[in-house]
């Protein structure tokens, strides 16, 4: 199989000659079991040994992979090469690791069965040397016909990215072909409705690294891509707990000290980065420019069957899967979408963006704790999803629920040139997942002050918004801010994996897809063709681009509202609570550009995302019901309800007693003539 991957992948389409070994690492990969996953239960005395042995692991993997690509032509020439020479030595590597993974359990608890049989690996096809861009997709976001460009040439070195081993154009989706696949979770009458908010930047001070202290403690690069870090200014695989405790943060708020991280995104545009000769970077795959986020936001949201508990200290939560490429999607927690456009996410397809919108990618993270735990041997078992109605599985309590949101200003890219005209954009990946948008992840550590956890599950609690960059209270009487779920897949399947979205993590409740930014319970728009992306004002249609200052794009729902849950026009049904003020959290400390806006009374929110830029609510909340965001400085009270309720947009708001007089002057100065003109004109006719 190896070689006839390898026969057709190193041989241009257009020109018959050969590429060499760029093609060959997107055209195969090395497929091994993954042994995280199987170890549910490993002693503490042994965790810090086993860890590094896990590591080692995928150092062996990654050792592997390249050599696959560098071995084309011997592979050619001789059909045993792959498995003497690269699947035959990496498996008595594994076979080693493992046993040593068994001795260090085995020495301290009960000796776990079965690892050895993880020892084997397999050279895969990928999938991208025939691969079809999906930017043909159709309506019903299924797989179209249209687009004849194979993958081979789709972009820089050949197939598949500028280090050879992906993106290429099957990876992407234009998100209008997208259907709307976004709903809430039912509410109960004791549900947890407030929102908690904590603004820590987007990374611009630039800290990256390729470590993971959660799933590779004391290893040196144990992620094998880079990560941005915001929050926690320690962070790296060598921090301890006192570290983390005592460290810098680029939160707001200081009593915030969390980690927050997540694999950089670059642009495939030749940029040779800092990292581009470090493991990690582009000697392992990972290569082009790093994008700095242009906005994060970090909202915490309640549970909506009851009230949340605080979470301990130091928890730590990965989701998502790092390698569901070659695993499968059971654990893949990636969400795709774009800026007026986030009722449909996409989970193994980049978002191909019309013009104006950005790009979007949204985390969920699990809410269920067992009650015991801050870590565990997979780094899952201690957390849970709840399921579809909201319950925790029995034993484990609801908490805080992190949604985190992380936007783009990145075009969509030139897929019929292979990205030449327009890059290509990818998230950094071990080398063998081959940058495929569905191995997105997230990492948290809670790093709280306890005072500031106890303030942030009694705002939840009581259904008021708090936190930094908040509006201030709300009334407690809005739906709670839950993320959303899919209600139907949007995309085909995962090259290479089964592609069953059904396998999502949890039983469904707070499955990837989430994509809903909390807050966005307004504004949605019905089944009326005013859907975002029908063929009326979409983002950058030229008639009310973002960030022209101009007035928002009606048409437009506020990112990530459902488009299904109102009736059409967005008019409030009588029996909808009223709503409470959202949280508002600036991309960096100092929301300059937002403040600009409010002077001149613009106002509008880029794409309904209420982007800080234009002075817009970053939540979405504060639009009316046909989706306008208000203008930066406008009232927060019930005037906003009022405005929503006629569709008109929000007014200048002036006042001040020396205002008041200066507008008036000139008003009585002219009644003051027109008497005097009277008076005049009656002492003339008496003459």
């Amino acid at each position: 199989m190896a070689a006839n991957v390898y026969a057709s992948a190193t041989v241009d389409d257009t020109t018959g000659e050969a590429d060499g070994g760029n093609q060959v690492l997107a055209a195969a990969t090395v497929d091994c079991p993954d042994v995280t996953t199987r170890l549910t239960s490993v002693p503490e005395q042994a965790r810090a040994e086993v860890d590094k042995e896990l590591a080692a692991l995928d150092g062996q993997i990654a050792e592997a992979y390249k050599k696959l690509g560098e071995s084309a032509g011997a592979v050619q020439q001789d059909p045993g090469f792959a498995d003497n020479a690269i699947l035959g030595p990496l498996e008595e590597k594994r076979s080693a690791t493992l046993e040593r993974i068994v001795i260090a359990i085995d020495r301290v608890g009960d000796r776990p069965e079965g690892l050895d049989e993880l020892a084997a690996c397999t050279v895969r096809e990928s999938g991208n040397a025939s691969a079809q861009p999906d930017a043909g997709q159709d309506g019903d976001g299924q797989d179209g016909e249209q687009g004849d460009q194979g993958a081979g040439g789709q972009a820089q070195g050949g197939n598949g990215g500028q280090a050879g081993n992906g993106p290429v154009a099957a990876d992407y989706a234009d998100i209008k072909s997208v259907q709307p696949n976004v709903a809430r979770p039912a509410l109960t009458d004791d549900a947890s409705r407030g929102t908690f908010s904590s603004s820590c930047g987007v990374n611009e001070n630039g800290l990256f690294n390729s470590d993971n202290v959660i799933a590779a403690p004391g290893v040196a690069n144990g992620a094998h891509h880079f990560h941005d870090y915001i929050g926690n200014q320690a962070t790296n695989a060598f921090s301890s707990d006192e570290d983390l405790a005592g460290a810098d943060t680029t939160c707001e708020d200081q009593g915030d000290r969390s980690s927050y991280y997540w694999p950089v995104l670059r642009l495939q545009n030749g940029t040779q980065e800092k990292d581009a000769d470090s493991p990690g970077g582009g000697i392992e795959g990972n290569a082009g420019e790093i994008v700095t986020p242009k906005e994060v936001t970090l909202t915490f949201v309640g549970n909506p069957r009851g009230e949340v508990t605080a979470m301990p200290r130091l928890l730590r939560i990965i989701t998502g899967d790092a390698k569901s490429f070659v695993n499968g999607p059971a654990n893949a927690n990636a969400s795709w979408s774009c800026t007026g456009f986030e009722d449909r996410q996409l989970k193994d397809k980049y978002p191909l963006c019309p013009q104006g919108s950005d790009v979007v990618r949204t985390f969920n993270f699990q809410s269920c704790w067992d009650g015991r735990n801050i870590d565990s041997a997979n780094h899952r078992t201690h957390m849970a999803f709840a399921d579809a109605a909201g319950n925790c599985p029995a034993g484990f309590k609801a908490v805080p629920q992190l949604v985190q949101r992380i936007v783009y200003d990145v075009d969509a890219p030139s897929l019929e040139d292979g990205g030449r005209t327009t890059p290509l954009f990818a998230v950094d990946s071990f080398p063998e997942q081959l940058h495929k948008p569905i191995t997105d992840h997230g990492d948290f550590i809670n790093v709280f002050d306890e005072d500031l956890m106890k303030e942030m599950v009694d705002c939840i609690n009581s259904g008021r918004t708090c936190g930094s960059g908040a509006d201030g209270g709300g009334d407690g009487g809005e739906e709670p801010q839950q993320p959303q779920e899919p209600t139907a897949t949007p995309e085909p399947p995962a090259q290479g994996g089964d592609g069953d979205t059904g396998g999502q993590p949890g039983d469904g409740a707070e499955q990837p897809g989430g994509g809903d930014r909390p807050g966005d319970d307004g504004g949605q728009q019905g089944g009326d063709g005013n859907q975002p992306g029908d063929d009326g004002n979409q983002p950058g249609d030229g008639a009310d681009k973002p960030g022209d200052g101009g007035q928002e794009n009606p048409s437009e729902p506020p990112a990530g509202t459902p488009a299904t849950e109102e009736p059409a026009g967005g008019e409030d049904d009588a029996t909808t609570p009223p709503r409470a003020e959202q949280p508002k959290a600036y991309a960096s400390p100092s929301p300059g550009d937002g403040k600009a806006a409010e002077a001149d009374g613009r106002g509008g929110d880029r794409t309904g995302n209420g982007d800080e830029s234009a002075g817009g609510d970053r939540t979405g909340d504060g639009g009316d019901e046909a989706g306008r965001a208000p203008g930066a400085g406008a009232p927060t009270d019930g005037g906003r309800d009022a405005q929503a309720a006629d569709g008109t947009e929000p007014q200048a708001v002036s006042g001040g007693l020396a205002e008041t007089g200066a507008q008036l002057w000139p008003a009585a100065a002219g009644g003051i003539l027109v008497l005097a003109g009277f008076v005049v004109l009656r002492r003339v006719r008496r003459t």
